[in-house]
């Protein structure tokens, strides 16, 4: 059974869409060379046709980049709009934030992988982009959150393009 996410990526003009969005991931902080409107677009077509384990995959290596002081950061911030919008938040450590995120990228793919299981979409709800609608301002106003949905989409694509060069 061919994958969803190969699909999604097909040929032509949107396969190149999406190499040109993860080349311009690979340049600079992964917060920078894309709109919001983009990262979000990208994010939510990629999360949607994802396994589960490539989904894990593709957020572990993308938290990689992240600095452990930036990826602490960013649990805190997810953990905060999780709240603020009563959302489950798996806390493996009961104090508020596991303090694995900092050095343990795959402790924070492993948590946002589980919450889209749980609640697909819900990322990218909490993050700035649910509503849908104009006028709320909040769409993607931390940059470590462009930088996680923006790396999530981004190392999704280059998985599935390195895994069908390498067919």
């Amino acid at each position: 059974m061919q994958n969803l996410l190969q699909n999604l990526l097909g040929g032509g003009p949107q396969r190149q869409q999406y190499q040109d969005f993860a080349q311009r991931y690979d340049q600079g902080h992964p917060s920078e060379g894309y709109s919001d409107q983009e990262v979000l677009q990208r994010y939510q077509q990629v999360a949607a046709s994802s396994s589960p384990q490539q989904y894990q995959d593709a957020a572990e290596q993308a938290f990689a980049r992240l600095s452990p002081q930036e990826r602490r950061q960013f649990g805190q911030y997810l953990q905060q709009r999780a709240q603020q919008q009563n959302v489950n938040f798996p806390d493996l450590n009961q104090d508020g934030i596991d303090d694995r995120f900092e050095q343990d990228p795959r402790a924070l793919a492993q948590t946002t992988s589980r919450m889209e299981q749980q609640q697909p979409g819900v990322l990218g709800q909490l993050l700035g982009g649910g509503g849908g609608g104009t006028g709320g301002g909040n769409l993607l106003d931390n940059p470590l959150a462009k930088a996680a949905l923006a790396g999530i989409a981004a190392m999704a694509v280059k998985n599935v393009l390195g895994n069908q060069r390498a067919a």
